[in-house]
């Protein structure tokens, strides 16, 4: 009964929560969801293991990314890892299969669990069909008093009835099926989430044949020759961070920007294939003795510590990248799993030091820890500072890709003065006047935004706006983006001499 209680309970806030949005209501449906599954798995004798609980208490992190952040991109990553996460919790898992299988498999209860709901429910009626009544009539006698008296209430004090207009949702008939459907989804869910739990499928189990071991040569060799070739494209590194990169430009007839632009994606490209020839190899490896152990170790890693070289390059290519066309989505979401592999990496020469059992629940772990805080960490937030103080500093700045950012990015912009600070926070003002969110479906982030251009509304005289020109001819051929150079005049911002607090050009003071 514990769990059809929770099930009806998560079912009924996703109806009346998620229909105006996301925000606190993730996380407020997901904790009697995860009440169900809880006591699903109680009255099946499943014990409560460190591994699940750390997998559970990761999934309700994760979804504290819609609560803070106002930016989509980020909040879909992180439900999606919760939901990842929250899948783990329920079927365990050690192995690689555990891992991949057990990620995803929650998907496999969504239609045996209904079925399974639907049989316990019907149990429960037949053994208990005098106890309903009372149950119903408590239940219908209790929501009259509510409705009745909140409503005598209401009338009575304007207060009260601004503090429940605040805390009941608004449902109206034409959003009815919208909401019926989040209903089922949520019933669906949750019940495939409890079934799961009380039963879950052992993907541990999967029979997995071991490649056949090569030869020592056969196996090594060309290991041996791709460590070299890192080797060297690393030496070249190192003889061009010493030897200036003007000697470089100068001998290839790059522009900085190229350079920039030219290396990171094939390092990126680099490192996600040297992972794949590790498992291969890794597969294949030699496994007579301990002399086939030790080759194995140095060979795999050398090529571990080398390819952790070519991450750093890699990285230190996107500083490049991002000082010559400023950061953006794209450029910040590579970064960061270039950063993440340099960790999966990290753990691999660990693995081959100490063991490697516990190998695929820290890789799957440490991406959901990386989708974590880069939701936390505010992707448009970093973007908008970053994009300010390089304005600050160069006068360049792409006023139309900083106007499509979310609320995130408005204290950051905040700092730009008149008129560019109304000509890019204009978009989000404008989409805070059209809608009207309930606190539940509210970020944050949005709050705080709201608060300052409460203080300080943006200009709505478009005609205010600085007239940007296309930077040089470069466009980022990756993300379209076109760079504006605003002028710098004598104030350090925006083209006019603040001296005497007027600008002719735009008639603003």
């Amino acid at each position: 009964m514990a769990t059809l209680w929770s099930t009806l309970a998560a079912a009924l806030l996703s109806a009346l929560l998620l229909g105006d949005g996301l925000g606190v209501n993730l996380l407020i449906v997901a904790v009697p969801a995860a009440l169900a599954a809880f006591f699903a798995a109680r009255a099946a004798d499943r014990r409560l293991r460190p591994w699940t609980a750390v997998w559970a208490i990761g999934a309700l992190a994760l979804l504290l990314v819609p609560a803070l952040s106002d930016a989509s991109w980020p909040t879909f990553l992180a439900v999606v890892a919760a939901l990842a996460a929250g899948s783990l919790a329920l079927h365990g898992g050690r192995t690689w299969p555990g891992m991949v299988f057990g990620s995803v498999g929650i998907l496999d209860s969504l239609v045996t669990g209904p079925a399974w709901g639907w049989r316990g429910l019907r149990e429960r009626a037949d053994g208990s069909r005098g106890r309903w009544g009372p149950v119903v009539r408590t239940v219908a006698v209790a929501a009259g008093l509510l409705v009745v008296f909140g409503a005598l209430f209401a009338g009575a004090d304007a207060a009260f009835a601004d503090l429940l207009g605040e805390l009941i949702p608004d449902v109206s008939l034409v959003d009815g099926p919208w909401r019926f459907f989040l209903f089922l989804l949520a019933l669906a869910g949750t019940l495939a989430a409890a079934r799961t739990a009380a039963a879950p499928l052992r993907w541990d189990r999967l029979a997995r044949s071991s490649g056949k071991a090569r030869g020592r040569v056969e196996w090594a060799l060309p290991l041996i020759v791709l460590n070299l070739l890192f080797a060297a494209f690393i030496a070249v590194q190192l003889a061009v961070l010493f030897g200036g990169y003007d000697k470089v430009l100068s001998e290839t007839g790059l522009s900085y920007a190229e350079y920039a632009r030219q290396g990171f994606w094939q390092l990126l490209w680099a490192t996600l294939l040297t992972l794949i020839v590790i498992g291969l190899a890794l597969r294949w490896a030699p496994r007579d003795g301990a002399r086939d152990r030790s080759l194995v170790r140095a060979v795999l890693g050398t090529l571990c510590v080398l390819t952790l070289v070519v991450v750093a390059s890699a990285l230190r290519r996107m500083d490049l990248y991002v000082d010559a066309y400023g950061l953006t989505r794209l450029r910040i979401s590579v970064a960061a799993m270039e950063l993440w592999l340099g960790l999966v990496i990290v753990l691999i020469i660990a693995a081959g030091l100490l063991g490697s059992r516990w190998l695929p629940r820290a890789v799957a772990g440490s991406a959901a820890a990386a989708v974590l805080v880069f939701g936390l960490a505010s992707p448009d937030a970093l973007i908008a500072e970053r994009n300010v103080q390089r304005y600050e500093r160069t006068g360049k700045i792409d006023v139309d890709y900083l106007r499509d950012l979310s609320a995130d990015a408005v204290p950051a912009l905040d700092r730009l003065r008149e008129p560019l600070r109304s000509c890019v926070l204009r978009t989000v003002q404008d989409d805070f006047a059209m809608t009207d969110s309930p606190w539940y479906a509210t970020s944050w982030a949005e709050v705080r935004a709201r608060s300052i251009l409460e203080e300080r509304p943006a200009d709505t005289d478009r005609a205010g706006c600085p007239r940007s020109e296309l930077y040089g001819d470069e466009r980022d051929e990756y993300d379209g983006d076109a760079e504006f150079d605003i002028p710098v005049g004598p104030d350090g911002m925006d083209g006019t001499d603040d001296t005497d607090g007027y600008d002719p050009g735009t008639g603003m003071d």
